[in-house]
């Protein structure tokens, strides 16, 4: 199996897609399509839904389904399907082969939330996914500063479809070792912490980032990436400078409003509601037209 066009289409922006709600706390798949839509005109490549933006661990099973087969369906080979899949081993294998089934190319394991994991036991929980989906690429989502890069590796042998990394530890120094124990050609190397991060692990060996900020403004990622993929890091530093404290507001007390602000920048620009469901919370009042103001110079 040629792997090579889905780790080229893993060095990207990743887009992380929202899950917007109706009145009624139910997916709103009107709004949902649109967008879906609104992301690919703007020139997004890949999509990752049921991720950590799209609120995966809110959803009901039967939810996060639907989610993954009306994107691929909207996508309609427009861009590359990478679908989140995690919790319990049954489950992310059962995610998984539905995503494979439904036409996805790939899916992202989310980092296990058990409160005890092993370095062989994190091993175990990703090879027993991967084995179950020999024919798609896949993708450890990797929060956990702990783990070594001879574990991916070691993975990654008995397991060639482990193609790529969503590294999301905040340290670029880190990252860089952790790339080069587990092989830096080996796998693509996509920095999981979005754009402040982007520029200081493209300089250690990243050649893509995940968003959700791409839900509001998709020109404003991808001119980040270009500048990155450029080796310009002034250009970077500038998009970086630009929508610093829009992120800074999203990773404010432990990320409790990430989600929150992403779609608070959708309602002010009309786009869906900007509802998000426990233990996420609105914005105050007060604090909703920060957001707006801070979006109000960015091409949308």
């Amino acid at each position: 199996m040629d792997l090579s066009p889905l780790k080229a289409a893993l060095a990207d922006v990743v887009a992380i897609p929202v899950t917007p709600f109706a009145e009624d706390g139910t997916i709103d798949t009107t709004a949902h399509r649109a967008l879906l839509r609104r992301l690919l005109d703007g020139g997004v490549r890949i999509v990752t839904p049921n991720g950590n933006t799209g609120e995966f661990y809110a959803l009901t099973p039967d939810e996060r389904r639907a989610v993954t087969e009306l994107t691929i369906e909207e996508v309609a080979a427009r861009a590359t399907v990478l679908v989140g899949v995690g919790h319990d081993v049954p489950t992310a294998v059962a995610a998984a082969e539905h995503a494979g089934s439904a036409g996805a190319e790939m899916v992202m394991v989310h980092q296990p939330v058990h409160p005890y994991v092993a370095q062989d036991g994190w091993i175990d929980y990703h090879r027993a996914i991967a084995e179950a989906v020999p024919e798609l690429g896949v993708v450890p989502y990797i929060r956990n500063p702990l783990l070594s890069g001879d574990k991916l590796a070691e993975l990654a042998d008995s397991c060639p479809n482990v193609i790529g990394v969503k590294y999301a530890v905040p340290d670029a120094a880190r990252f860089g070792a952790f790339a080069r124990d587990a092989g830096l050609e080996r796998f693509v190397w996509v920095a999981g912490l979005a754009e402040l991060y982007a520029p200081s692990y493209f300089a250690t060996g990243a050649t893509g980032f995940t968003s959700g900020l791409v839900n509001v403004a998709p020109g404003v990622s991808l001119t980040m990436l270009e500048a990155l993929r450029a080796g310009d890091y002034t250009a970077a530093m500038k998009v970086w400078e630009q929508i610093r404290r829009f992120e800074d507001l999203r990773a404010d007390r432990q990320s409790a409003n990430n989600v929150t602000v992403i779609k608070e920048a959708l309602a002010s620009l009309g786009l869906c509601r900007r509802d998000v469901r426990a233990p996420s919370r609105v914005l105050p009042e007060a604090q909703r037209a920060e957001v707006a103001e801070q979006i109000a110079g960015w091409s949308v």
